[in-house]
């Protein structure tokens, strides 16, 4: 799923592309994308693009209307369409007119200058598009969660610890924290050098000051590398899965701070990768599946696993 590294870079691509161009209309592949009826999309055409910005690790695009109806005094009305892409859903900058993808196709978006395609891989169909008339609605979209860049350490002890939850799913939800999935949460935990489990409550001060720094920094980081990026193409392979990770999709693989093999737990339709040195104390987390399946001989420390080749203590010092 697309988190905030990947939605600012959509934003930072998008800007020179679409601000103060005319919104010249909506192809809808799929009906059921759409979850607003009231204004209908065509209340939109020839209204000029005003702003892209994220609300969580939605895509918003403000609307200048293309004025009132009757030719009454007053402003253009303003309209916002948001784009929730979940977990599979991409967005491709194409020439004016391009035809949809046959199999991934959901809308296309045309625009004076170009067409913004919205694609979704799978067979599921998650992506949603809703269309507003007022901030107040746009608002109601919002599921509330702290925004941790320019958050002080305090307002990101205080939301955490208003419910006793695993650090993992706390991280990865809306409603206490803004923007973070599955592959940046793996990262901020690793960064923290804090077990994916434990508890909001548990943590100690130290702890807490440190989880809010290495999420700060963490998304920090990859929002700047991703928006160098996009400056220079239009980010059409995002993915949650990036070589330059640390722990996020390299189960298997030697942690680049100690060397040891990068653990999973898989839940659902997610993992949680870490590192046992780093941030469990050389315990490994039972994954439900795999250590009901080996029973007795699942293997509860790191020393009880054979480490990979290279993975010797010799990586690089945090």
């Amino acid at each position: 799923m697309p988190e905030i590294p990947d939605i600012e870079a959509y934003i930072e691509a998008l800007r020179p592309r679409v601000l103060g161009r005319r919104w010249l209309g909506v192809r809808l592949v799929t009906p059921f994308l759409l979850r607003t009826v009231n204004p209908p999309l065509e209340s939109l055409e020839g209204g000029s693009v005003t702003g892209v910005d994220r609300l969580g690790k939605r895509l918003v695009f403000e609307i200048a209307g293309p004025g009132q109806t009757g030719g009454g005094p007053g402003p253009a009305p303003s309209f916002f369409v948001v784009l929730h892409l979940m977990v599979a859903g991409r967005l491709h900058w194409k020439p004016p007119g391009a035809a949809t993808p046959k199999k991934s196709g959901l809308a296309a978006f045309d625009l004076e200058g170009g067409a913004l395609l919205l694609t979704e891989t799978g067979k599921k169909r998650r992506a949603s598009l809703h269309v507003l008339e007022d901030r107040d609605a746009l608002a109601a979209l919002d599921p509330g969660g702290l925004e941790v860049a320019g958050s002080t350490p305090e307002a990101f002890a205080d939301v955490l610890r208003r419910e006793n939850h695993t650090l993992k799913r706390a991280l990865t939800d809306p409603h206490v924290l803004s923007g973070i999935g599955n592959a940046y949460s793996d990262e901020i935990l690793h960064r923290a050098r804090l077990s994916p489990f434990k508890r909001t409550r548990a943590l100690d001060n130290e702890e807490m000051e440190r989880l809010h720094s290495a999420a700060a920094d963490v998304l920090q980081e990859w929002t700047e590398r991703l928006r160098a990026e996009a400056r220079l193409a239009f980010p059409e392979k995002v993915t949650a899965f990036r070589p330059e990770m640390e722990v996020h999709g390299r189960y298997g693989a030697a942690c680049p701070v100690c060397g040891t093999q990068i653990q999973r737990i898989v839940y659902a339709e997610n993992e949680c990768d870490y590192c046992p040195t780093c941030q469990t104390g050389g315990r490994l987390m039972a994954d439900r599946a795999l250590s009901r399946l080996l029973r007795d001989d699942w293997p509860c420390f790191v020393d009880d696993v054979i480490r990979p080749p290279g993975a010797n203590g010799s990586a690089r010092a945090g």
